[in-house]
C-alpha cells in the first residue's frame, strides 16, 4: 500500500511538472523572450568573450596576467601567439553577433558576414597599441591620484578602476567599429565584477581614474575629457528621454553630461542631462546637478560658489 501511495504521488508530481512544461512551451508565454538563431548560427558565447578579454588583458599588461614569467626576449612569441588566438576567437564571436542582429526578414549572405567579422577583428587588433597607451595613462592617474597606492603595479593588478577601464577601452573600440551586442556584454562583465557601470559608447579621455568605484554609472553619450577623477557613487546620467510620435524613447541622441579636462567629482554626486562641467571644476559629494558649471566652478552641497551656483541643482 505504501508503494502504491508513493507511485500515485510520483504520478501526480509528474503530471504537475508536465503542465508547467506545457505552459512554458505556449507561444503566448515565450513570444517576447524567445530568440531563434538566425541562419542556424548560435549567439555569442559569454565564456569565449570572457576568454578573449582575459587574453587581451594579458597582452595589454604583459607579466601581470596570463604568463607572469614572460621576458622581453620572448615577448614576441608570447604576444604573437596570444594575438593570433584573439583574432580567431574574436572573428567567430563577431560573426555570431552580426547574425544575432540580423533580422529574420533580411536575406544576408553569411559568407559576406564572415568576411566582415574577420576584417573587423583585424581592425580591432590594429587599435591595441592605442588601447595600451590609454590604459597606461589611466594607471598613472590611479597611482598619482591615490596616496594609498604603493606602485603602478598595485593599481594594475588590484584596482577595480583599471579592471573596469580595461574592459571599457576594449569594448569602446568595438563599439566604434559598429559591432553589435558584444561591446555591451564586455562592459557588463566588468560591471558585475566591480560595480562600475561604463557604457561602451561613452567617450573617455586619457588619465581617467575612478577612486574606489562602486556604484559609478556613466551613460552612453557621456563625453569625458583628460585627467578627470570620479569617486564612488557618481552618476553621469540622462535627465529625461524625448519621445517620438508613438510615445517611444528616441534613441541615440546626446543626453548625458560633458565633463571637460581636470574635473573632480566627489562621491555620490549625480549629474544629469546634456550639461557641461567646465574645465577644472570641482563637484562636491551628494550634489544633484542638472545645469552647466563654468570652468573652475566649485559646487558644494547647499553652498553657492563664487559664481552663485549652489549644489541644490535646480534646472
Amino acid at each position: 500500500m505504501k508503494q502504491l501511495r508513493t507511485y500515485n504521488g510520483e504520478q501526480a508530481a509528474q503530471a504537475r511538472i508536465g503542465q508547467v512544461v506545457s505552459d512554458l512551451c505556449d507561444e503566448r508565454s515565450y513570444r517576447s523572450v524567445y530568440h531563434r538563431a538566425n541562419h542556424d548560427v548560435p549567439m555569442p558565447a559569454i565564456e569565449r568573450l570572457s576568454e578573449i578579454v582575459e587574453l587581451l588583458r594579458a597582452i595589454l599588461f604583459p607579466g601581470y596576467f596570463g604568463n607572469s614569467e614572460v621576458k622581453p626576449e620572448t615577448m614576441g612569441y608570447y604576444i604573437g601567439a596570444s594575438v593570433d588566438t584573439v583574432y580567431q576567437l574574436l572573428a567567430e564571436q563577431l560573426k555570431r553577433g552580426y547574425c544575432f542582429s540580423c533580422a529574420e526578414t533580411e536575406t544576408l549572405d553569411c559568407a559576406d558576414c564572415e568576411r566582415r567579422a574577420r576584417d573587423i577583428a583585424v581592425r580591432f587588433i590594429e587599435r591595441l597599441p592605442e588601447v595600451r597607451h590609454l590604459l597606461s595613462t589611466d594607471v598613472a592617474a590611479a597611482f598619482e591620484g591615490d596616496p594609498a597606492a604603493k606602485s603602478s603595479g598595485e593599481a594594475i593588478f588590484s584596482y577595480p578602476s583599471i579592471v573596469a577601464l580595461t574592459n571599457f577601452r576594449i569594448a569602446h573600440e568595438l563599439y566604434r567599429l559598429d559591432v553589435p551586442l558584444i561591446p555591451r556584454i564586455i562592459t557588463e562583465m566588468a560591471h558585475s565584477r566591480t560595480g562600475i557601470d561604463l557604457h561602451p559608447g561613452a567617450e573617455i579621455g586619457e588619465r581617467f581614474f575612478i577612486d574606489h568605484g562602486t556604484g559609478v554609472v556613466i551613460g552612453e553619450t557621456s563625453v569625458i575629457g583628460r585627467n578627470v577623477r570620479l569617486y564612488q557613487g557618481v552618476t553621469l546620467g540622462a535627465k529625461s528621454f524625448p519621445m517620438d510620435d508613438k510615445g517611444n524613447p528616441i534613441k541615440g541622441i546626446p543626453r548625458h553630461p560633458i565633463v571637460e579636462d581636470d574635473v573632480i567629482i566627489y562621491s555620490g554626486a549625480t549629474v544629469l542631462g546634456r550639461v557641461t562641467i567646465g574645465r577644472g571644476a570641482v563637484i562636491g559629494g551628494n550634489v544633484w546637478l542638472t545645469r552647466d558649471v563654468p570652468p573652475g566652478g566649485r559646487i558644494m552641497q547647499g553652498a553657492p560658489d563664487e559664481n552663485g551656483f549652489s549644489g541644490g541643482g535646480g534646472i
